[in-house]
């Protein structure tokens, strides 16, 4: 009797395609940004936990974000780079590659929620100034974060226990790193609910995020036209523009991945723009903020000065 519970224990990852000649160059560069991406985004959490000043909800909602960002390059950069010096072929442990899938799709899905409640953390700020501190309590900032990162991995058991209760027929990974996607495809049984699960979710996460996020704007803007204070529009601007852009462009990498996974024809752009999704917003988040935000900037700014050598 064939055995419909079989599993691979050990997979076989067959998507990172790297000459030996061009295998240096990239290592170097993925382990610089890597390095980039954790000093970067460690160094703002740290920032904002020991200076007092900066404990204030805007910031604290904002630390979610850099932790996401933190999470989505350790969950597959280091695996990366370990393949990459790897001339023979790469393999992984089938519980590893799960988890790799987890750390993956939580750091994605939550950089959805995390947008999302500092977007109405934006909202509070410029449409109901009088009310701000009376809303956006420590309790309320706690309970934001719970909402921002709970659903998220509830979304992500799901998806993953879905896939676990599949057989194999195969054990070749056809991705540079574990996913969801990478996962079932393994099996040769019926996956129509995974792709369902899989789709409906990640649409459902994305009309939330665009609604929520797009109704937040409309109303910002409707705030500051009624309102003729200059001084209240540029703060709406400064704020406002930093959170729409790392929006954006979470929004476009996140759906081009999306799209090319429903094409296998187009394999290795899809592989490339999956590296990417988890190197280009990580390592631009903490600069955009960094740069946008004055009481960040200015603390980052000590912290080199006071590294400086004194002269003589």
């Amino acid at each position: 009797m064939e055995n419909r519970s079989y599993r691979y224990e050990i997979l076989k990852i067959d998507g990172l395609r790297v000459t030996r000649y061009s295998a240096y160059p990239v290592f170097v560069l993925l382990l610089l940004i890597y390095v980039f991406i954790m000093v970067s985004n460690l160094g703002i959490i740290m920032k904002i936990a020991m200076e007092k000043a900066l404990h204030k909800p805007m910031y604290l909602l904002f630390c979610n974000l850099p932790v996401c960002d933190a999470l989505s390059a350790s969950s597959v950069l280091p695996g990366l780079l370990k393949d990459i010096l790897t001339e023979s072929d790469r393999y992984i442990s089938y519980v590893a590659c799960v988890i790799q899938a987890f750390g993956a799709h939580l750091s994605s899905t939550s950089s959805h929620t995390i947008l999302m409640i500092m977007a109405f953390d934006r909202y509070v700020a410029i449409c109901e100034p009088l009310r701000y501190h009376t809303i956006m309590t420590n309790r309320m900032v706690g309970m934001l974060s719970v909402i921002a990162w709970v659903p998220a991995i509830i979304l992500i058991i799901i998806l993953l226990s879905l896939t676990i209760r599949l057989s194999h027929c195969t054990s070749t990974i056809s991705n540079p790193y574990c996913d969801n996607p990478s996962l079932f495809k393994l099996s040769c049984e019926n996956v129509l609910p995974n792709q369902i699960y899989g789709l409906l979710s990640s649409v459902l996460l994305l009309v939330m995020s665009v609604s929520c996020i797009g109704l937040t704007y409309i109303k910002i803007a409707y705030v500051c036209f009624k309102n003729q204070s200059s001084t209240m529009k540029r703060k709406a601007i400064k704020t406002c523009s930093t959170h729409l852009i790392v929006y954006l462009i979470f929004l476009v990498c996140g759906s081009t991945i999306l799209i090319l996974h429903r094409f296998t024809s187009h394999e290795e752009l899809r592989n490339l723009a999956s590296i990417l999704y988890h190197v280009v917003p990580t390592s631009l988040n903490p600069v955009i903020y960094g740069l946008q935000t004055t009481e960040i900037r200015q603390g980052l700014k000590q912290i080199f000065q006071r590294r400086k050598v004194i002269p003589r």
